[in-house]
């Protein structure tokens, strides 16, 4: 069974921290020792884990991506989102964490975020702790 969260973002390119929503859907899983995959349905949005400290981080790495990925160029897609469906490929659609004693085994600094990238949007996380 998994557990399905709609995440509502509100701009254009956001990291949204789900960390919490995450470990939830562990609890109410009750699974005490395994593995929590974390999927993203979409093709214009991804997900990571990195440092939940400094907000400058995911302002750094929003920052990064639009210079790697820039917004206009010789892209042949129609809709007019290329740059997302590349930086959420470069995300990837899906993290997995261990789970011990019920919690979700995450360095002292780590943190799960849902990658918006053709927003704003209502989008689904997908939780399954087995």
């Amino acid at each position: 069974m998994y557990k399905e969260y709609v995440i509502k973002t509100r701009l254009r390119e956001e990291l949204v921290l789900v960390t919490g929503l995450v470990q939830e859907a562990v609890v109410e899983s009750g699974v005490k020792e395994g593995m929590c995959l974390v999927q993203v349905p979409h093709t214009t949005a991804g997900i990571m884990i990195n440092e939940n400290a400094d907000p400058d981080v995911v302002d750094d790495i929003l920052k990064g991506l639009k210079q790697m990925v820039p917004d206009r160029a010789d892209y042949f897609h129609l809709e007019g989102n290329s740059p997302a469906h590349i930086k959420a490929s470069l995300m990837g659609c899906s993290v997995q964490v261990m789970i011990e004693a019920g919690r979700l085994m995450l360095g002292t600094w780590q943190g799960i975020y849902f990658c918006e990238f053709d927003g704003p949007r209502s989008r689904k996380l997908w939780v399954r702790a087995q």
